[in-house]
């Protein structure tokens, strides 16, 4: 007898301390096993390696806290979820916490605290919910604040496409929180900022013109403006190359520079016209689309892609103020849509346009793509199957907005306005000589590996300016209709893209599937599984119970 307690007790001993080490166990070997479809808690390397390098502690502060709408805690519910992986991969260098910006001692000190808020970069948003039976409406910031030895940087957390439903938009933001996160601490730690060269010299915007698309860059990069003109040796010690509408024509040694920055690894992100129209010169009649002589064609051309002389017009497009009469002695302005103003939202399918809103085009062209060996091209924006495309001469008149925009007329399909290009170009020099007057030592007729971003739009980064006081306003805000458009979004997405030598871009390819319930079923089934799962377990615990009480009763039968 007493060996058999003796047994027992050992048993139970040695099960307590078996319990304890496989606790211990578990604490300093964590294992996640993800069994998504989607893999939606798993990290991807370059992510996991962003967060294994950091060497002083991160601090997250996230926004989203107390009375939320149901879809928006979703989100909070996806960010939480990855900051946790976040912190199971950083340790004790990744510290995160959620704050309610609507708690606070007084309305003047909320109001003071979402201002402080504002300027950091965080963008609120009006939400409405029912609580109670009533309805409620509350001001949130769905971002986060990251802090970094003693710095600080704003992220925005809630991205995509506004045209679509808020649950899809919302769903689009889950599946970029990992990016969004990750490339903010990557960011706010980086020491050293990328170069950026502006290229100047051919009748491009100026500077207040340019003001948006200035000050976007410098938030994150180095920019350095380029008279290329007045260059005499090929471009170096720049990441990235910008042209900007360019409307005077390059000469052959300029290209040959732009050429050899590209053999060399360079990347080049062109904003171009091929057709222009001014507005301001038309008539009665209107006026004539005139084309852009920059001498770029043949170069683009060798490298994949021909930027048509034409003119597109889509149904989808935005707003023109026109004169429509008088008042009296005063004038009469309307808003009418105007098709020379694509506004795009169906974009290619490609990491840098994933999940991006709306963006503002100005007067296009048509992009096609040509033989390029070892190339890989890819289209960005497409315009809606409702365009139509005017082949030259163009004459572009506010008479044509005297009819409704009929679908049936815009029967062109859709068109590419913006193409990404990546691979190991061949020099437009490769089969003839370089012009007179460049060091031909240096010469390189195949390139290192190089991507080249061409949108036929040159007013795509121009910035609009404030009706009341004629101040640049951001990139893509419209001066009339006060919509922002995704197009400063865009240029980021562009950069980013070009810099991302990590391949944390490849965290923006998570995709997050909604399973909505069948409402039909829900409602015709929902007797029969509520039932089912109240009886369910009971039933399953009686069994267990009868099955155990059947086997002690044999166990002590046999005795």
């Amino acid at each position: 007898m007493e060996t058999r307690k003796l047994n027992h007790f050992l048993i139970f001993l040695v099960g307590i301390l078996g319990v304890l080490l496989l606790n211990q166990f578990a604490n300093r070997y964590r294992y996640r096993l993800d069994l998504t479809e989607e893999k939606r808690y798993t990290l991807h390397p370059p992510t996991r390696e962003v967060l294994k390098k950091l060497k002083e502690p991160v601090t997250i502060e996230v926004f989203l806290e107390g009375e939320l709408p149901s879809n928006f805690k979703r989100l909070k519910i996806a960010i939480q979820e990855t900051l946790e992986q976040f912190a199971y991969l950083g340790g004790d260098r990744i510290q995160f916490r959620f704050t309610d910006p609507a708690l606070a001692v007084n309305t003047k000190a909320r109001n003071e605290y979402f201002r402080s808020l504002i300027e950091k970069g965080l963008q609120p948003s009006n939400v409405s919910f029912t609580k109670e039976g009533q309805k409620t409406e509350k001001l949130i910031f769905p971002g986060a604040i990251i802090t970094y030895q003693g710095r600080e940087l704003g992220l925005s957390l809630l991205k995509g496409n506004r045209s679509i439903s808020i649950e899809e938009m919302l769903n689009q933001s889950i599946e970029g929180v990992e990016y969004e996160l990750s490339a903010g601490i990557k960011e706010i730690q980086s020491l050293t900022r990328r170069k950026i060269g502006l290229i100047t010299g051919h009748g491009e915007p100026d500077t207040t013109d340019l003001a948006g698309m200035t000050n976007t860059i410098l938030s994150k990069y180095d920019l350095y403006r380029i008279d290329l003109p007045k260059r005499n040796s090929v471009l170096t010690g720049y990441d990235v190359i910008v042209l900007t509408k360019p409307t005077v024509p390059f000469t052959e040694v300029e290209k040959y520079y732009l050429d050899q920055f590209i053999m060399n690894g360079g990347n080049l992100l062109v904003f171009m016209d091929a057709l222009t129209v001014d507005m301001s010169q038309a008539d009665g009649f209107g006026t004539i689309a005139v084309p852009v002589a920059s001498n770029l064609q043949d170069l683009f051309f060798k490298y994949g892609i021909r930027v048509n002389e034409n003119y597109v017009a889509d149904v989808n497009c935005g707003y023109t103020p026109v004169y429509t009469g008088a008042i009296g002695e005063q004038p009469r302005i309307e808003m009418l849509p105007w098709p020379y103003s694509p506004i795009i939202t169906n974009y290619g399918n490609h990491l840098l346009v994933k999940n991006l809103d709306a963006t503002w085009f100005r007067g296009a062209s048509t992009i096609d793509t040509v033989k390029a060996v070892g190339i890989l091209k890819t289209p960005l924006f497409l315009t809606s199957e409702n365009t139509k495309v005017f082949s030259p001469p163009v004459q572009v008149s506010y008479n044509d907005l005297q009819d409704k925009l009929r679908p049936e007329a815009f029967t062109s399909g859709s068109k590419a306005l913006g193409y990404l290009l990546e691979g190991q170009f061949t020099s437009l020099y490769a089969n003839r000589f370089p012009p007179r007057g460049v060091d031909r030592t240096t010469f390189r007729e195949k390139g290192d590996e190089a991507k080249l971003i061409v949108i036929s739009d040159g007013d795509f980064i121009r910035n609009d300016f404030s009706i009341e006081n004629q101040n640049p306003l951001p990139m893509g805000m419209d001066a009339y209709t006060n919509t922002t458009y995704a197009n400063e979004a865009f240029l980021l997405n562009a950069l980013d893209y070009m810099f991302d030598d990590q391949g944390l871009m490849l965290a923006r390819n998570k995709q997050i599937k909604i399973r909505p319930l069948n409402k039909s079923r829900v409602i015709q089934e929902a007797s029969y599984w509520r039932w089912l799962n109240t009886a369910g377990p009971l039933l399953v615990l009686l069994c267990l119970g009868m099955i155990i009480n059947f086997f002690r009763r044999r166990q002590f039968a046999s005795r």
